[in-house]
């Protein structure tokens, strides 16, 4: 039986004398799979990724939250313990989410619209939507 490669099959194998092998990682690098659209995951997730809308809060909701800002503000020097909720904005796509976060209030800046808790989180005042703190027990 006589094959195509018959008269090389039984050579030795040829080594370059001016180059040095490919390392067996090196070899196997060639063959790995690679990303051709390099991003296009990335955006897919993106454009999966869902957000919400900001809630309006009617004129009620919005006296009451303004009430209990003002006695915030009575309260300042003693550094009242608050939990808040607010709409933060997407960075990237319309919309947002809603976070809520506990912490002592270190100052309120009427003018800037903006609250400051201690740990230097600053919440942009027309985003909350809504404002509870033990102080509140008896007075709202």
């Amino acid at each position: 039986m006589t094959g195509k490669y018959d008269d090389i099959i039984h050579l030795p194998h040829h080594t370059s004398p001016s180059r040095k092998g490919m390392s067996m990682i090196d070899r196997a690098a060639q063959f790995s799979p690679f990303a051709a659209l390099v991003g296009y995951d990335d955006a897919i997730e993106e454009t999966a990724r869902l957000t919400g809308q900001q809630i309006e809060l009617d004129e009620n909701e919005k006296y009451i939250l303004d009430l209990k800002q003002q006695h915030l503000l009575t309260m300042l020097p003693q550094m009242p313990q608050i939990t808040v909720t607010y709409f933060s904005p997407d960075d990237r796509k319309d919309g947002g989410e809603y976070v809520t976060l506990t912490g002592r209030l270190k100052s309120i800046l009427p003018h800037a619209d903006t609250m400051i808790l201690s740990d230097g989180t600053s919440i942009c005042l027309k985003d909350v939507i809504r404002l509870d703190s033990p102080v509140f027990q008896n007075e709202i």
